[in-house]
């Protein structure tokens, strides 16, 4: 994990499976919610509409049952290769919410933009996330990408 500044966070992984496999588990629902959200969290709903322009609105339980919703807009979809979003804390319906509505610190931003690159050489697959606005995001990104990981193992 790289902190480049303040309240942002870089964090890269390198898979080995292939680039089509990893592709999926980011965008097509069934898939994403078998690993999104840090160790201990499901993700329960997920919707994506994967164009510029569409809309993502994802969920994410707590293992104490709370639920979170997160939903943005892409706004750069270059298949095999880069994703762009905004990501904004929710309700169920996608109405953005800040974080003091959802019983969080004060102050964080409403909305984030996340990018998402894939590169892929000698059969693996390097996945960066540099999440803008959200300083304290990369333990929940290393817990996701082990998730990933053992979804990719029993693929």
């Amino acid at each position: 994990m790289n902190q480049l500044e303040e309240g942002q966070i870089k964090v890269s992984h390198t898979f080995d499976a292939p680039l089509e496999m990893l592709w999926k588990a980011w965008t097509e629902p069934e898939h994403f919610m078998r690993w999104y959200g840090p160790k201990g969290f499901t993700a329960p709903t997920c919707e994506i509409d994967l164009r510029e322009g569409g809309r993502h609105l994802w969920s994410m339980q707590s293992p104490d049952g709370r639920k979170m919703y997160f939903t943005g807009n892409y706004k750069e979809v270059q298949p095999m290769t880069r994703l762009v979003y905004t990501d904004s804390m929710s309700d169920a319906n996608g109405n953005v919410m800040s974080a003091e509505m959802m019983g969080m610190p004060e102050g964080a931003p409403v909305t984030m933009d996340v990018i998402v690159t894939f590169e892929h050489a000698d059969g693996k697959t390097t996945i960066t996330v540099s999440h803008v606005g959200q300083g304290d995001a990369g333990t929940g990104w290393k817990q996701a990408f082990d998730k990933l990981e053992d979804m990719l193992a029993q693929a």
